[in-house]
């Protein structure tokens, strides 16, 4: 496909969505004029194929569109010896150079990509109710959370599920701090608990919903072996 064509495609994607060149710089983990440049003045010539994968994943389009391989020839990924699969069988979810604590609270740092994890589709909308452009994965600093979050764990935060609150293990923000704890819902007065795994660690009873920014629900946790 024309280079051409593909720039004024990304150029109507980026003005029909309000968004602009530098965030989506940022989330392909470029420096913020990336975009700006391949649009206005075709450099790089081409997008590389995980950019190309990114933003097709991002806008909801075929990879094709923006210079990919036709779907019918589309690249196969092993997922597991003796399956393949293509690869628009997968989502691609950034991971953050931010930490939520585990334990007294940590100021967020740059939320720019330290790289692209890849999920198998049908297992990401197996665990999320959301869009995939909602998820991120993060680090759990700390272990107040121990034993079911440990220092260093990865979770999968969906961002899209922080309005209906119910039970579970939530990344809040407090004091521009970001936590990771267990939220437990009153059934009657809807007012929060909000504990801590680790019996080491106070909790806070009868908070005021309003007064809990919630940034998303924890969905998934994975783990280092040592």
């Amino acid at each position: 496909m024309d280079s051409f064509a593909i720039r004024k495609r990304l150029d109507g994607l980026i003005a029909s969505r309000g968004e602009d060149y530098a965030s989506l710089s940022r989330r392909l983990g470029r420096n913020p004029t990336y975009i700006q440049q391949f649009v206005k003045r075709g450099v790089p010539r081409r997008l590389s194929e995980n950019d190309r994968r990114v933003l097709a994943q991002h806008f909801g389009i075929a990879e094709r569109l923006l210079g990919g391989p036709d779907d019918s020839t589309a690249r196969a990924v092993v997922a597991r010896p003796g399956l393949v699969q293509r690869s628009e069988d997968y989502v691609l979810i950034p991971q953050l150079a931010i930490g939520a604590s585990a334990g007294p609270g940590v100021e967020p740092g740059e939320e720019t990509p330290l790289a692209t994890l890849a999920f198998q589709a049908s297992w990401v909308r197996s665990v999320a109710n959301g869009r995939p452009e909602a998820l991120s994965v993060i680090n759990v600093e700390g272990d107040s959370m121990l034993p079911t979050l440990a220092d260093g764990d990865q979770i999968l935060v969906d961002t899209d599920d922080r309005e209906r609150l119910r039970d579970g293990i939530y990344v809040l923000r407090t004091d521009d701090a970001l936590l990771v704890k267990r939220l437990s819902v009153h059934p009657a007065t809807r007012r929060l608990t909000i504990r801590s795994d680790n019996d080491a660690y106070p909790s806070w009873d009868d908070c005021d919903p309003a007064g809990v920014t919630v940034i998303g629900r924890v969905v998934w946790v994975g783990r280092r072996l040592n």
